[in-house]
């Protein structure tokens, strides 16, 4: 499998993005295929970096982190720096999501305790209020 390359369709099967995706993390400098005429081809290493790509997105890092951060595998300390600026940007972020959840938390419970005043007064008005299962799409 080291010397085996994929094909953009393949890639993008594989990880669920379009070929427009791919190829504007190329542009970004994030990966690096080989080229073959029109044709691009991809690595076992561009592979692992589209997947550190895909989830450093998921997380919530800008792709310029995510750029830096893997430009950082090569400089030789056996990925210790890469390691730990990833750390340091995870936690960053793992504050930043848990401020949002509560964020999140505490305007559904407003929301709830609106629906349910709303619920009330309807009631008071001889109406009932459509259940919220019915109201989601």
């Amino acid at each position: 499998m080291a010397d085996r390359i994929w094909s953009i369709t393949e890639m993008c099967a594989d990880f669920g993005v379009t070929p427009r995706t791919l190829r504007f993390y190329e542009g970004k400098e994030l990966v690096f295929p080989m080229r073959e005429g029109q044709r691009r081809l991809y690595t076992r290493r561009c592979r692992a970096r589209l997947k550190l790509i895909l989830r450093g997105k998921r997380f919530g890092f800008s792709l310029e982190d995510i750029r830096q951060l893997l430009n950082l595998y090569d400089i030789g300390d056996q990925q210790v720096t890469q390691i730990a600026r990833t750390y340091r940007l995870g936690e960053e972020r793992l504050g930043a999501m848990i401020a949002q959840r509560d964020e999140l938390n505490e305007a559904i419970a407003d929301l709830e305790r609106q629906l349910r005043w709303g619920e009330q007064v309807l009631a008071g008005a001889g109406l009932r209020a459509a259940p919220l299962t019915e109201a989601a799409p």
